[in-house]
């Protein structure tokens, strides 16, 4: 195997909720939901840096597509981590998460490692990091 993820798809309860939140709440770019026309294929893709994708799925048509039952919300399985350039941009983003409906986790703060960082919950509890790591800029 590469070292190389091409779509990350979280499964979320509201295919339009979590639409509405991403592309009008975080203003990320999408074609919005395509597949209606398939039982349980409905999705929607935004585009991120590098070619790699983020696509909202809904949880039972993940189950229903991996053949698995469905299980409940566990938002520390994992978080997503999205690294930007100052303390003052990890500000607004969270603000920009929050009035978009996310849930403020933790406030933005000084990092044990020397970077600053906050958490936000999105409508399905998935866990988000905002983080200025002077090690790991962003190539904006």
């Amino acid at each position: 195997m590469k070292a190389r993820i091409s779509v990350i798809t979280l499964g979320v309860d509201s295919l339009e909720a979590s639409l509405d939140f991403y592309r009008n709440g975080l203003g990320l770019p999408t074609e919005g939901i395509i597949g209606k026309e398939f039982e349980h294929g409905a999705v929607a893709f935004f585009d991120l840096q590098g070619g790699l994708k983020f696509a909202i799925f809904e949880r039972s048509n993940i189950a229903v597509d991996a053949g698995i039952a469905q299980t409940g919300r566990s938002p520390t399985e994992f978080t997503i981590g999205h690294n930007v350039t100052s303390e003052a941009e990890v500000d607004a983003v969270m603000a920009q998460a929050i009035s978009a409906g996310a849930r403020l986790v933790k406030p933005a703060q000084d990092t044990f490692w020397g970077g600053y960082a906050g958490y936000f919950q999105d409508p399905d509890d998935h866990l988000w990091e905002v983080v200025f790591n002077p090690a790991f800029l962003p190539e904006d």
